[in-house]
């Protein structure tokens, strides 16, 4: 034992010594001259042919990084092009928000031309100053105003449409979708063509291998769904540089007519937004696929029980599995404010300053942000924000809530037990 300690002691000796060398004359090596990357770690306790096809594995992505961003752009083909954001053009959808006071916002759609203007509350807004600009651009109106720019989605486009008719509400309408379980490629009817609000829905939501059959009674009716399907597809097309399907088949005629018309049409779901339903029930019901849904959307529930009455008396094999209505609540999450009208933040900074700050700023409050703009100029507060977590927030349900707009009812296509 004592022996194995003399050798210890000497080798330590050695390895101190000022030359730096191991007894036979050969260099010490240092633990950063060794060091190993991970990926070495692993190869080196691999057998020897797995180890050569890691490292083929490793030197791969190194070749591929040789090109450069416009190559590694035309590899990707058009998809990553198209992805890439396009200015305004003239002849486009765009829209414009305003923040108001009583933490509401003002939302303005039009189609851009380069000798009109776009005229709001809070002033004048030429578009040939829109046209060029990428969308989410803030621009100020003659006013001072500023105004938020940006193209509408098929939400915001629905609700701003001209309209005829009570529009079938985007709330409501993807609920009708989950309920039909619409897959691209479907073959869906729609009864009562409306404004063309469940139109464009149902041609996003079954593709360009779709088909959508809408039948209205009404002349006038029907010409303002086909105008506005055909200017959405319009502006989509110069925004977006690419074609919105064109598979939705308007026809002027009343559904309770229109058996012999469907003899060769097989329907994977049905949609009724009509006054009397009941009497579209014998024509769709043959058409339904086995097992499909028909969603009927209803704004009285005394309809509902007309509904459900007729289907009980006259045998009509529909099931009943679900009515709803769809309600939702929006809520405020906003900077506290005390007693003289200023929030919070604003009164802080105030207390931790020892001049006096040479402009005060208010809050224009909206349901999903809040703005701080000065009094006069209306700019944004950038570099005197507080840090995360410093200012108090009082958050609470809106006082505007989405009400009640439909009832709808899912039927589903059954057979019945022979007796």
């Amino acid at each position: 034992m004592r022996a194995w300690r003399g050798m210890r002691r000497a080798a330590s000796s050695a390895f101190s010594s000022g030359n730096g060398a191991v007894p036979g004359g050969r260099p010490r090596r240092r633990a950063w001259e060794t060091s190993l990357s991970p990926l070495e770690r692993v190869r080196r306790l691999l057998p020897p042919e797995e180890a050569a096809s890691v490292g083929r594995c490793a030197a791969a992505p190194q070749e591929m990084r040789t090109d450069g961003p416009q190559e590694m752009m035309e590899a990707a083909g058009p998809e990553a092009a198209g992805a890439r954001p396009s200015p305004f053009r003239a002849g486009e959808l765009a829209l414009a928000e305003m923040w108001r006071k009583h933490n509401t916002t003002v939302k303005l759609m039009c189609r851009l031309a380069a000798g009109a203007v776009l005229a709001s509350s809070g002033g004048l807004l030429p578009h040939r100053h829109i046209i060029g600009q990428l969308p989410g651009q803030l621009l100020r109106t003659s006013a001072g105003r500023q105004l938020l720019l940006r193209r509408p989605s098929l939400e915001e486009y629905v609700l701003l449409m001209p309209r005829g008719p009570t529009i079938a509400y985007p709330k409501d309408i993807s609920a009708m979708l989950m309920m039909m379980d619409i897959h691209p490629g479907d073959t869906v009817l729609e009864s009562g063509s409306g404004s063309g609000a469940m139109s464009l829905f149902l041609s996003r939501a079954v593709g360009p291998k779709g088909h959508v059959i809408s039948y209205e009674i009404r002349d006038d009716h029907h010409n303002l769904a086909k105008k506005n399907y055909n200017h959405w597809r319009a502006a989509w097309k110069i925004g977006h540089m690419e074609e919105w399907p064109d598979n939705v088949e308007f026809i002027l005629k009343d559904i309770s007519t229109a058996a012999a018309d469907m003899k060769s049409v097989t329907l994977d779901a049905v949609v009724l937004d009509m006054l009397n339903p009941q009497s579209a029930l014998p024509v769709v019901h043959p058409r339904l696929k086995q097992g499909g849904v028909c969603a009927v959307y209803l704004a009285n529930i005394t309809q509902v029980i007309d509904l459900l009455d007729r289907i009980r008396t006259c045998k009509i094999p529909f099931l009943c599995e679900r009515i709803i209505e769809v309600t939702h609540r929006n809520w405020l999450v906003l900077p506290a404010k005390i007693k003289n009208c200023k929030s919070s933040q604003t009164v802080e900074m105030q207390e931790n300053s020892e001049e006096p700050p040479q402009k005060e700023y208010e809050e224009i409050h909206t349901q999903d942000q809040v703005v701080l703009k000065e009094r006069e100029d209306y700019e944004s507060l950038s570099d005197n924000a507080e840090t995360y977590c410093s200012v108090p927030y009082v958050a609470r349900p809106s006082y505007w809530q989405d009400a009640h707009s439909a009832f709808l009812t899912k039927l589903r296509k059954i057979q019945p037990l022979l007796s």
